[in-house]
């Protein structure tokens, strides 16, 4: 057996030594630029997160901010819009009141033309806070040519109907009892059957006329719906102007005369407009007209 040189041995351990030591540099190396590029990856991406959340929550910051700026501009839009709809429908309401405002003066207009009095147009503005004779207000009075007595009339439904008369007169307005009124008496008559009496109010517009004083034998002639027109006697009503119609008779074995109950031509919940009529300043041409028409057909 051979002796192993020393020297040999030596070099060849520190040649082993030496080729141990590069690996392990080169190991190391390899190993540290792993951690720095690791930590550099985990840097670049907390930032890289960090940058991302900072932008979505600008973004939304500003998005949310955008939102409600666009909001109240669309709320303010909205109530704009709102009030010119509103100012549209209510100057739609009023030309619609205007035209029918017109279509009612130019009807009454229309009727003004062919009465045959001397006539004052007025309108009714109120009702008498003394409530005397449940009276109306009209909008004329001396300043105008009103005076007392003086019959009031309407035109409604294209029908002339008696409304009442003139009680009380002031400058610029006038007082006017309705025939409905249970001080009221006017002279009447039926336009078919000619049977004559005395038509009184009740004391209220829903409550029917009374034709009263009539003859007990012309229970027979009175026919329901029948006209009731003003007779003309007594000087205050002319001739001929429609109160009502016959709804019902009423009588007992032991009166003397009937009283007819009216329903009246006049609708006074919707009374706007009216004429005060002067009778005396009809002229003969139209008197005697308007007594052959009244009269009763030989």
């Amino acid at each position: 057996m051979t002796r192993e040189n020393p020297g040999k041995k030596r070099r060849f351990n520190a040649a082993l030594f030496i080729v141990l030591c590069f690996i392990s540099l080169l190991l190391l190396f390899f190993s540290s630029r792993s951690v720095v590029m690791d930590a550099k990856d985990m840097g670049l991406s907390m930032y890289s997160g960090l940058r991302y959340s900072v932008h979505k929550l600008r973004a939304f910051i500003f998005g949310t901010v955008l939102s409600i700026q666009e909001l109240a501009a669309l709320k303010e839009q909205y109530e704009e819009l709102a009030e010119r709809l509103n100012r549209y429908e209510q100057l739609e309401r009023s030309a619609a009141d205007i035209r029918q405002e017109n279509n009612r003066l130019r009807e009454q207009l229309g009727f003004s033309q062919t009465l045959v009095y001397r006539h004052i147009a007025a309108e009714i503005i109120g009702r008498d806070p003394e409530n005397l004779f449940s009276a109306l207000v009209v909008n004329r009075g001396k300043n105008d040519g009103v005076a007392n007595n003086m019959p009031v009339i309407a035109y409604q439904d294209g029908v002339e109907i008696l409304i009442g008369k003139v009680v009380r007169t002031a400058r610029i307005e006038s007082l006017m009892m309705p025939l409905y009124d249970s001080s009221s008496y006017i002279s009447a008559r039926l336009a078919e059957s000619r049977i004559e009496g005395i038509v009184e109010g009740q004391g209220s517009p829903d409550s029917p006329l009374l034709l009263r004083f009539v003859r007990r034998r012309a229970r027979g002639e009175i026919n329901i719906g029948e006209p009731v027109i003003t007779s003309g006697l007594g000087g205050v009503y002319p001739p001929g102007i429609i109160l009502g119609r016959v709804s019902r008779v009423l009588y007992q074995d032991t009166d003397m005369s009937i009283e007819i109950e009216l329903e009246s031509s006049a609708d006074f919940s919707r009374l706007e407009y009216v004429f005060i009529i002067d009778p005396k300043s009809q002229d003969e041409d139209s008197k005697r007209e308007q007594f052959l028409s009244s009269e009763e057909p030989l």
